[in-house]
């Protein structure tokens, strides 16, 4: 029976983390900054495209829950898995290390984007 590599387990949740999070940018920074922009005939072009921009534009509560609860699922894998030994073998334990980065990268990135999604969709519209 093969075991699961924690740290390539890690670096899956966070790019996963990381796709929830591009949604909340998709649903709600993308139109704001189209409309901002002048360009609302591009943004019209681009509804008429993907007519899903509309549902996740409706349904931000369960975007932005779905994408907090893989944040938080992602954080704490990293968390636990920060201190988890590398293998001995120097090459394996290179990739490990290297995987660790890219977790946090990744992660890094998912919240940012979320932070950045959570503002023009919740913050800017009550100013």
């Amino acid at each position: 029976m093969s075991r699961v590599d924690p740290a390539l387990s890690n670096a899956g949740l966070a790019a996963g983390a990381l796709l929830a999070s591009t949604a909340t940018l998709v649903c709600c920074v993308l139109p704001a900054v189209l409309v901002a922009l002048g360009a609302g005939a591009a943004l019209a072009g681009l509804v008429t495209a993907v007519p899903q921009l509309v549902w996740l534009s409706e349904h931000k509560p369960l975007v932005f829950g779905s994408a907090a609860a893989l944040l938080a699922v992602s954080g704490i894998a990293l968390w636990y898995g920060r201190k988890l030994p590398c293998p001995i073998d120097p090459q394996a334990a290179r990739t490990c290390r290297s995987l660790r980065r890219i977790s946090a990268l990744l992660y890094g990135l998912a919240l940012a984007s979320f932070a950045l999604g959570s503002v023009f969709a919740f913050v800017l519209p009550a100013l």
